[in-house]
């Protein structure tokens, strides 16, 4: 940058001189001087990015849990263990287990945070989200209550492999419920085994509470925390008499009430995904009766 008024002097600075020149005034009027000029510009950036915390939508609480230590970076586990003093306002079903109302949302990671105002400030989100008139007009349609609600939709959120295709899930799960068949989804199975996929064949004679193939009736917690889209799937279903689904193939989720459609409908899913000796299921759709069975 040039002077308006050049002194008399026809020498010239480069800038790399006048970098040296910068830097030995600091050095003479002491090293303190140096720190602050070094550090201005990322000092500056950390200002301007606050720290967040996203947490998405159908996320396990194990997994929010883990996502709270590295974000705090904090020992793992520990955010489990401060479960005990969070003193989260959950509702009595739950029994203290935050499982459904840990609210997915981007949240402010500001000074002083600790896993108990994060947790606390997820389930408070997720109070504010389902103690809606909405919410509870939805679920007394569906002979449920609000807890109950958060359960099927967060089978929804896990089974759907598309947002177009909740409404038609949670439909499929009332009917079964309403028809007092059992479930039969694997994401339930998944998440008493901890894990997210796997032969939905698998372990399906688990003695598990959460094997909705043995079990009727809902699990005993959400399998997850569902988003809004979810909820609103369940609390405002599209109508229709579907019985049964199967994921054909990306994008192309086949709901029917007729079993012998179903049926052939999972026959191509599996002419697509293995070899003709396999018997492999497919995972994340409700399953029809055994094929010894008649439909019910």
């Amino acid at each position: 940058m040039q002077m308006n008024t050049p002194p008399r002097s026809t020498m010239r600075l480069t800038r790399r001189g006048k970098l040296g020149l910068v830097v030995t005034g600091a050095v003479l009027a002491g090293t303190a001087v140096a720190v602050p000029l070094l550090s201005l510009a990322s000092d500056r950036t950390e200002q301007a990015r606050p720290r967040t915390l996203a947490i998405p939508e159908g996320r396990r609480a194990s997994q929010v849990y883990e996502a709270v230590d590295k974000a705090l970076e904090l020992p793992p586990g520990s955010t489990r263990k401060s479960l005990g003093k969070a003193a989260l306002k959950l509702p009595k079903e739950a029994a203290g287990n935050p499982e459904g109302y840990l609210f997915p949302a981007v949240y402010p990671l500001a000074k002083g945070t600790t896993p108990e105002s994060l947790l606390r400030l997820m389930v408070d989100t997720a109070n504010k989200k389902f103690d809606t008139t909405p919410v509870a007009a939805g679920a007394q349609r569906n002979t449920l209550n609000v807890y109950q609600t958060v359960i099927v939709a967060s089978i929804v959120q896990a089974e759907s492999t598309a947002k177009a295709d909740m409404g038609k899930v949670a439909r499929v799960i009332l009917n079964r419920l309403q028809r007092g068949m059992p479930l039969q989804v694997g994401t339930t199975l998944n998440y008493a085994l901890n894990r997210t996929g796997g032969n939905a064949g698998d372990h399906a004679d688990s003695d598990s509470p959460y094997n909705s193939y043995q079990r009727m009736g809902l699990p005993p917690t959400p399998i997850g925390n569902p988003g809004p889209e979810a909820m609103r799937a369940v609390t405002n279903p599209p109508s229709g008499d579907w019985l049964y689904y199967v994921t054909v193939k990306p994008g192309d989720t086949r709901f029917t009430a007729d079993y012998a459609e179903h049926v052939r409908n999972v026959a191509e899913f599996s002419a697509r995904h293995q070899s003709p000796a396999q018997s492999q299921q497919p995972s994340g759709s409700p399953r029809q009766p055994p094929a010894t069975q008649p439909p019910r």
